[in-house]
């Protein structure tokens, strides 16, 4: 099952399941979760109200091959602004909790242009980080990664810097805001360069932003992604990354704490 059908099973208001070619260890890919929970709370908004933050607690694992129901309630209606809080449960228990605000255009004053997007090798260039059956998580036969910055996990190296670009191998239908929320978690945590054997990491919290008015982007288009490290220890690590398109505008900005088992 490829990402628009996981979408469209999840559209129809009644339990999903998360096949096991989506997962990631023993849970389901945090990414795809966090895009089904985006999605629903996308569709109790008034059109016109894009996504604008949105602030994602991983409570637990989402077991794949077994019912989820996926929530959203509107918190509260502004004049511009909607906030929606939207969660997946599975065998009575929260998994994902999340809160969103979308928000339409508003007249201002202030505008002002997103900073460079960072030079990195054209894709053909970037090496790429294939499926492995058995070694590498199982939802990476749907997106693939080509890699620009930093070194590779596992390998020792260490470096404050990872990411590179990225697509769904098998090209979507449209390229949706949902579409943007799975490709951005599918990078491994930003700290794993450090470790030299292989460590369970879990994704704690994610807040990301999406900008509007935001670029075009065409099925199949590659996003650039770059990941930086402020600050790990004590078994936590806190990133924040950017990504554009291959033009070099922002798309979207996010922050992650991620818990480093080792």
């Amino acid at each position: 099952m490829n990402f628009d059908e996981l979408m469209k099973s999840g559209a129809n208001g009644k339990d999903l399941v998360v096949p096991s070619s989506w997962g990631q260890g023993r849970a389901s890919f945090g990414g795809v979760v966090a895009a089904l929970v985006f999605d629903r709370m996308a569709s109790v908004v008034a059109p016109g109200r894009p996504m604008r933050s949105m602030q994602v607690s991983f409570v637990g694992p989402v077991t794949p091959d077994e019912p989820a129901t996926v929530e959203a309630e509107i918190l509260r209606e502004g004049k511009a602004v909607s906030q929606v809080l939207g969660r997946i449960v599975q065998g009575g228990e929260p998994k994902l909790v999340a809160l969103a605000s979308f928000g339409s255009d508003r007249e201002s004053d202030v505008s002002v242009d997103a900073a460079p997007a960072p030079e990195a090798k054209p894709v053909e260039q970037c090496h790429g980080l294939d499926f492995i059956e058995g070694v590498t998580p199982e939802f990476i036969q749907h997106i693939e990664m080509r890699w620009a910055f930093g070194n590779l996990p596992f390998s020792g190296k260490g470096g404050r810097e990872l990411g590179g670009w990225m697509q769904f191998r098998q090209t979507p239908e449209t390229f949706s805001d949902a579409h943007i929320v799975a490709l951005v978690d599918a990078w491994p945590p930003a700290v794993l360069p450090y470790v030299k054997q292989r460590v369970k990491t879990s994704s704690l919290s994610w807040a990301l932003d999406i900008v509007h008015p935001r670029p075009v982007l065409e099925p199949g288009d590659w996003l650039l992604y770059k990941a930086e490290i402020d600050k790990a220890d004590a078994g936590y690590g806190h990133t924040q990354a950017g990504i554009w398109t291959a033009s070099g505008e922002l798309v979207a900005l996010s922050r992650q704490t991620v818990t480093v088992f080792g």
